[in-house]
């Protein structure tokens, strides 16, 4: 049944746009084919249900709600406070943390109204007490000055981009190392994994405010029990980073001293990737941090947008279930089959394996770059993305890695059967194709026999697991 009313009202919605917006119709129904014809193995994207992309579509949308539940700059919005409280309370139950602000737009914006927190509640709070002021508007021209230069000079560790970490954990072209002094620790040049005596000895040298960890294209565990110790015994804050990780969390195939919710003073998260909801951020944080992160708005986002609040809460209550805890469970289980699976197959991986949901394959002994091979998987039907692996000689934008993930073939219902066969039929490609030229770093060739072959096989695990399967595309007059 209520699959039926999802299917209707997402069929109503189309059909609507195709008659007073045709192109836009028209592209929405072109991606839907895309993702239905390519095995989408993007480590950060995932498939949302029906019902968290109609929770989207509402009058909402309309309203402004600057700051946070029962404290608005703006009336009118009982409604969005009850919202916002219900997915706050839901993200706190499924977390088991305690608060939850889940008002930012991105990773990024929650990391930024994370960082802010952590600086005003451990630098201007402090500065503020011992001058005898309440806010910084009682500062004179002076005061500020030196209270502006004090926070932006404050230390961020974080894990390199290099070695796997985030553009917004330090990275020179990001906000996080333009506001912060922003140092980093690697992966071991060997191993290719965290080394935790050497983190604590840069922590011993640099002093950080804050300690980061996390990471986008790290494939194993991170023990956060360590990564505390390490920050208690310099005195840093800190703050984990668990965006691509979030919904292992959340449906607890992450546990003990691989759970980072007891161990952080401050985590923050995307609610899409792993997590299954749509496209947004989310802050958790002891009762410490709790009143600098609900201000957040206007601190430094803009107007909350209370439709993806609602869609958020619709997530957080489709994760509390067991069935999402399956899920979770599948998630690693088939990343550790597909490492397994392409290490057979001769594809040489970043630490040989896999604790989480992603794989990095590593090309570097190869005549291939990332940008080559993502492009022609995408010919045979794998949606990849290329990334640097630790010490990339390629650099970042051509890289020798490919990274995987299997959060959304998992969505699908796909497991380790299926994981083989995508292992197979990626290392196959890889094998037979050549860059275009001596000269080239960004095309390869393949024989069409085995690009036929590849689509082939590609096609027909996508006939067994469709996406959407109710929604039929011929229903939709989109033009």
């Amino acid at each position: 049944m209520e699959n039926d009313l999802a299917k209707t009202a997402y069929l109503a919605t189309l059909r609507h746009l195709s008659h007073v917006a045709p192109t836009i119709a028209k592209q929405i129904a072109l991606e839907l084919q895309t993702q239905r014809s390519h095995l989408k193995l993007i480590a950060s994207e995932n498939y949302s249900s029906l019902t968290v992309q109609l929770a989207m579509g509402n009058l909402l949308t309309d309203k402004y709600c600057e700051g946070y539940p029962h404290h608005r700059f703006y009336a009118g919005c009982e409604q969005v406070d009850a919202i916002e409280e219900e997915a706050a309370t839901l993200a706190k139950e499924l977390f088991g943390a305690d608060h939850a602000y889940v008002q930012p737009h991105s990773g990024a914006d929650a990391n930024l109204v994370a960082l802010w927190a952590i600086l005003t509640e451990r630098i201007q709070t402090p500065f503020m007490e011992k001058l005898g002021r309440k806010n910084p508007d009682q500062l004179n021209s002076e005061e500020f000055e030196t209270l502006r230069q004090t926070l932006c000079n404050q230390t961020l560790l974080g894990l390199s981009l290099g070695s796997g970490g985030h553009l917004t954990h330090g990275f020179r072209q990001n906000f996080s190392a333009k506001m912060m002094r922003a140092v980093h620790y690697d992966v071991d040049p060997t191993s290719h994994r965290l080394d935790y005596g050497k983190i604590a000895e840069i922590a011993r040298k640099e002093r950080p405010l804050i300690l980061l960890a996390g990471y986008s294209a790290y494939p194993r565990h991170i023990d956060f029990a360590k990564m505390r110790e390490i920050a208690d015994e310099v005195g840093a804050t800190f703050m984990v980073d668990m965006a691509h990780f979030a919904g292992l969390v959340a449906g607890k195939a992450f546990q003990g001293v691989n759970n980072p919710v007891s161990y952080a003073h401050v985590l923050t998260t995307t609610t899409h990737k792993t997590l299954r909801g749509p496209r947004g951020g989310m802050v958790l944080c002891n009762k410490e941090f709790r009143d600098s992160v609900n201000k957040g708005c206007p601190m430094v986002l803009g107007g909350p947008l209370p439709h993806v609040i609602a869609s958020k809460a619709i997530a957080f209550r489709e994760a509390l279930t067991p069935e999402f805890e399956r899920y979770a469970a599948q998630v690693v289980a088939n990343a550790r089959t597909l490492a397994e699976e392409l290490i057979k197959e001769g594809v040489s991986l970043i630490t040989g394996g896999t604790d989480n949901h992603l794989v990095l394959i590593d090309l570097s002994k190869t005549p291939l770059t990332g940008r080559m091979v993502e492009t022609i998987l995408v010919e045979a039907g794998i949606t990849s993305n290329r990334n640097m692996i630790p010490f990339d000689p390629e650099g970042a934008w051509y890289t020798s890695g490919i990274r995987l993930g299997t959060p959304a073939l998992t969505t699908l219902g796909m497991g380790s059967d299926e994981m083989r066969e995508v292992a197979r039929i990626i290392a196959k490609v890889i094998r037979n194709c050549k860059p275009e030229s001596a000269k080239s770093r960004a095309r390869a060739t393949i024989e069409p026999k085995i690009m036929k072959e590849a689509r082939s096989r590609v096609q027909a695990l996508l006939d067994r697991y469709p996406l959407y399967p109710e929604i039929d595309l011929e229903e939709v007059a989109c033009g």
